[in-house]
This record gives structure tokens, C-alpha cells and sequence, in this order.
């Protein structure tokens, strides 16, 4: 039975820094805080300038300067790419009567 996080340590809590992964970045030894899957973050990972060491698992391991990177890459693309609300640009006329 699992303990209520206010009971655990804060050593517990992290499950990457407990098994010794390191961040996956060239040159960085620092221990990991976030395990990413390769498919959806490769292209952020990329595109935010880190060079990656590629795992078997397809995972991408980073610690936290690394990952604070690659997410403000990720939300600067979400923005761009962001819907707009349903009626604000509905173009179209429903059908049946229309109500002036």
C-alpha cells in the first residue's frame, strides 16, 4: 500500500533520480527529473537546439535546466498552433430559419 505524498519522502517521490538516470543531452551528467517519450518530443528537443543520445526504450531523459528548455520551445509552438473558440469563427449558417 502506498503512502500519502504528505508520509513519503521527497527522495521517493522522484522515481528517475532514485534509479540513477541521467540526462540524455550531450555533455550534461546531471540526473534526471523528467523521462520524455522520443516520439513526441523529439522534435522540441531538436528545434530547442539540444543534441540527444538515443536510448532503446525511445525515451529522452532530462534534468531540469534541460527540460525547462525544451517545454519553453513546446509552449511557444502551442500558442502559434492554438485553436480558437467554437462560435468565434463559425463562417457558416445553420440550417432552417434564420433569427435577424
Amino acid at each position: 500500500m502506498k503512502l500519502p505524498k504528505e508520509l513519503r519522502e521527497k527522495g521517493d517521490l522522484s522515481t528517475t533520480a532514485t534509479k540513477g538516470k541521467h540526462c540524455s543531452i550531450k555533455g550534461c551528467g546531471d540526473i534526471a527529473v523528467r523521462s520524455l517519450s522520443e516520439n513526441s518530443w523529439k522534435s522540441y528537443v531538436e528545434k530547442a537546439d539540444l543534441k540527444y543520445y538515443d536510448n532503446k526504450q525511445h525515451k529522452i531523459y532530462l534534468c531540469k535546466i534541460h527540460y525547462k528548455e525544451a517545454n519553453k520551445y513546446r509552449k511557444s509552438q502551442e500558442k502559434l498552433y492554438q485553436k480558437k473558440g467554437f462560435l468565434e469563427n463559425s463562417t457558416t449558417v445553420a440550417k432552417g430559419k434564420r433569427w435577424d
